[in-house]
């Protein structure tokens, strides 16, 4: 019977490379069973010599992100097991000798000097994979032409179906976080790719305009966000929310904002599209190949992002056909499909 074990990390606040983790793990099995032979199906969850994280390994997490590529190979053959098609969703984990696949979601590493460092010995180990999945037709072309990696798979994200039925935030919800009004909310991360600058000038643009309008910033705390939104009119930052609280907050949004200079996929504009509220995107990097024709593409300048804002926010007919073509596109995406991607490389590398 061919097994795959699914290598991940344990971590503290999951983030979109988790969700992804869990969503395709859970789906595994059955997605092999549709090519007719039984597999095995094992998680490794790897964690650090003294985490309390619940996991099934120690490794020594720290010291693995700056090996060598002989000591990393070394320790992957001790803790997989031989034969097994292993699928690597953390680059920081050793890899394994032979049938690996790996997920790249995308290369910010290299890029982006404000990210965590790449891991030392990662761009060789891709090289050597059997198999490298990509979120996106961007990110694959990123990884052949930064990385040297040959054909790479392009296999999209999906977008959980809570979005779909989500039902918006009630006032009391919106009120314990300090929202009153209509609002136009950014939810991810800080570093620099996320444009946060270019969205804190629109903001003082978008103020001016419909000054009824608040600006709600949600993602773990980040002192590089609280400086840039310092002072700012009808600005909240609520931090990290409960999955459940997110996905509410989001359907009761008058718009949502992705103005990224740069991501590997784009799950958030994804997201407000499936629950049925306007996106306003950047054109760049992966997101006009995600989002299609069912957001306001905008190019990421101070100017444009507000332009954009103000029309998603005027709630006139184009605004709702453009909400209407976001739904049916994010329908597209969906984990099953992307279980049954990964399952097709998994099968491919099992029969060598």
């Amino acid at each position: 019977m061919p097994r795959l074990v699914i290598a991940t990390s344990a971590v503290d606040a999951p983030m979109g490379a988790q969700a992804y983790q869990e969503q395709i793990a859970s789906r595994a099995t059955a997605a092999l069973a549709a090519h007719g032979t039984p597999w095995r199906v094992d998680r490794m969850i790897a964690r650090s010599l003294r985490s309390p994280l619940p996991g099934t390994v120690r490794l020594p997490m720290g010291r693995l992100t700056t090996a060598g590529a002989g000591p990393r190979r070394a320790l992957g053959r001790v803790v997989y097991p031989r034969g097994a098609v292993v699928h690597r969703m953390n680059l920081e984990l050793p890899p394994a000798s032979d049938r690996e696949v790996i997920t790249l979601h995308d290369v910010v590493a290299w890029k982006f000097a404000d990210e965590s460092a790449p891991v030392r010995a990662a761009a060789q180990e891709a090289r050597r994979a059997a198999a490298v999945i990509c979120v996106s037709n961007f990110s694959a072309q990123e990884a052949v032409d930064l990385l040297g990696i040959a054909d790479p798979h392009v296999v999209h994200n999906g977008v959980d179906r809570r979005f779909f039925d989500a039902e918006p935030a009630d006032q009391a919800a919106l009120s314990g976080l300090g929202i009153t009004g209509p609002y136009v909310l950014h939810a991810g991360g800080a570093s620099i790719r996320k444009n946060l600058d270019g969205l804190a000038a629109a903001w003082i643009k978008i103020h001016s305009s419909r000054p009824d309008l608040t600006l709600v910033l949600s993602g773990p705390a980040h002192p590089r966000r609280t400086e840039l939104f310092a002072g700012a009119p009808r600005v909240r930052l609520v931090g990290r929310l409960p999955e459940g609280l997110l996905t509410r907050v989001i359907a009761a949004a008058a718009a949502v904002v992705v103005p990224s200079l740069y991501e590997g996929f784009g799950l958030p504009a994804l997201e407000g599209m499936a629950a049925g509220v306007p996106v306003v995107a950047a054109r760049t990097s992966s997101l006009p190949e995600v989002v299609g024709d069912g957001a306001v593409l905008v190019e990421p300048s101070p100017d444009d992002i507000a332009q954009g804002v103000l029309w998603a926010v005027s709630g006139g007919a184009g605004v709702a056909a453009t909400v209407a073509r976001g739904r049916d596109r994010a329908r597209e995406f969906t984990w099953e499909r992307s279980a049954a991607g990964h399952a097709a490389v998994w099968s491919a590398v099992a029969s060598g």
